[in-house]
């Protein structure tokens, strides 16, 4: 649980990184050639970081499978660690992309570890899947906020820098962590499964994978899939966006301060500096995600997941079409909007991640989760440079058709694994 605070603290504070660079940068070198920083250009640059986030989680699972979850989340958070501080000393975009790069290669690994860990060592699984994700919403929505209030008053590099305090600390505590891995899969099988075999050849990789495939887990990547571009589609440019489109004005920070405290921290009418209100909308919607989590834990030991699947995005799909007459409508129902986006946006996380449980086996499921967080974050990753793309050469409109449709096709998949779920259920009534 805090390692995973730990990966949604960075991932989603760069979105808010994003809106300083750019106007921070005007161009980026390539020795040969320069390129102008737009919502395009920052979307690809991005996408590189999120992109190796997803497509690591692979390989991870191939690890995790091998070496336990203990070592492989240490790592991680080391790893993490120097990635922000390497951002923090980051002069131009060229080394803010290797610091983003390192970024993703580190947090790649930590869903499949920290996942194969939950669904095999836990033995209420659909609340231990809530109780994980709800750590993750709490870093997915203390690290943007904890951002934004620092950035009132230091650099943005002064504020990465700052960051990668908490990971060192949080992987020092790993080190020192024991547990059993196995605990759940033991007690079900007396102490004996191939939950610990793992994948030890590239011929037993190419097995498991046709063995994965055969069960249906190809509709489930194309689930995660369609998950993970609405996802990083809606939140990479989300900051910018409301400021752009006027919703929020700057509010000059020396007016909401106490004028003894504010000579004391050094803030005039005249510093130029402010609150953003944009960041504090996105650092609540985020933070509204700790509940959706928990329902969708909760309901997944309720409910077939392949339905909740398939609810969870048609209302996605409707939020879209609606996002921005809202916006038009005012504070009040935007911040209402919000609420419901920020739940539904991760309510259907521990559904996807209860539906690769069922539709895999113990002793892959490292691999497994590797596929899911490379569908999750490495394809879902070219939602980032798809927003910005459409955000630079056309309309917010078509941004929000764009994710109403990727939503839409969540919900056919969920819909069709729901078929498939209740044929199979009726084939084995029938044969009883």
């Amino acid at each position: 649980m805090l390692a995973h605070g730990m990966v949604h603290t960075y991932e989603l504070s760069i979105p808010i990184f994003v809106s300083i660079w750019l106007t921070e940068f005007d161009v980026v070198n390539l020795g040969l050639t320069q390129v102008e920083v737009t919502a395009a250009t920052l979307g690809v640059v991005v996408t590189a970081g999120y992109g190796l986030f997803g497509v690591g989680a692979l390989p991870g699972g191939v690890l995790v499978d091998r070496i336990g979850s203990r070592r492989l989340i240490s790592l991680c958070l080391f790893g993490m660690a120097g990635s922000f501080v390497l951002l923090g000393l980051s002069p131009n975009l060229v080394v803010v992309t290797l610091a983003l790069l390192c970024w993703g290669a580190a947090a790649s690994v930590y869903h499949p570890a920290g996942l194969a860990l939950v669904s095999k060592g836990v033995d209420e699984r659909g609340t231990g899947f809530a109780y994980h994700g709800i750590a993750g919403n709490v870093g997915i929505g203390l690290g943007p906020l904890l951002t934004a209030v620092l950035l009132m008053f230091m650099e943005w590099t002064t504020v990465a820098m700052l960051l990668s305090l908490p990971a060192l600390a949080a992987g020092a505590y790993a080190m020192r962590a024991e547990f059993d891995e196995n605990a759940a899969v033991d007690a079900d099988t007396g102490g004996s499964s191939k939950a610990d075999a793992g994948v030890d050849s590239l011929g037993e990789f190419v097995a498991e994978s046709r063995r994965m495939v055969a069960g249906g887990f190809v509709v489930v990547f194309l689930v995660v899939m369609c998950s993970g571009l609405y996802y990083r589609g809606v939140l990479t440019f989300l900051p910018d966006l409301l400021s752009g489109l006027g919703t929020f004005e700057p509010v000059p920070l020396a007016s909401l301060l106490p004028a003894g405290l504010a000579g004391a921290l050094g803030v005039t009418a005249d510093s130029g500096q402010t609150l953003q209100p944009e960041r504090y909308f996105y650092s609540g919607l985020l933070m509204v995600g700790v509940l959706g989590q928990y329902a969708g834990g909760k309901l997944t030991d309720r409910l077939p997941v392949e339905w909740g699947l398939a609810g969870s995005f048609a209302v996605l799909a409707v939020l879209a079409v609606l996002f921005l007459p809202v916006v038009s409508a005012g504070l009040v129902p935007l911040l209402a909007f919000g609420a419901v986006l920020g739940f539904f946006l991760f309510v259907i996380q521990p559904f996807y991640q209860a539906t690769v449980a069922e539709y895999t086996p113990a002793g892959t499921r490292g691999l497994s989760y590797g596929y899911t967080y490379l569908g999750v974050f490495g394809v879902g990753a070219l939602g980032g440079a798809l927003a910005g793309t459409i955000l630079t050469y056309a309309t917010p409109a078509a941004l929000f058709a764009t994710l109403a449709g990727i939503a839409a096709a969540g919900a056919g998949f969920g819909l069709y694994l729901a078929r498939r779920s209740g044929k199979a259920a009726a084939s084995e009534v029938a044969s009883d």
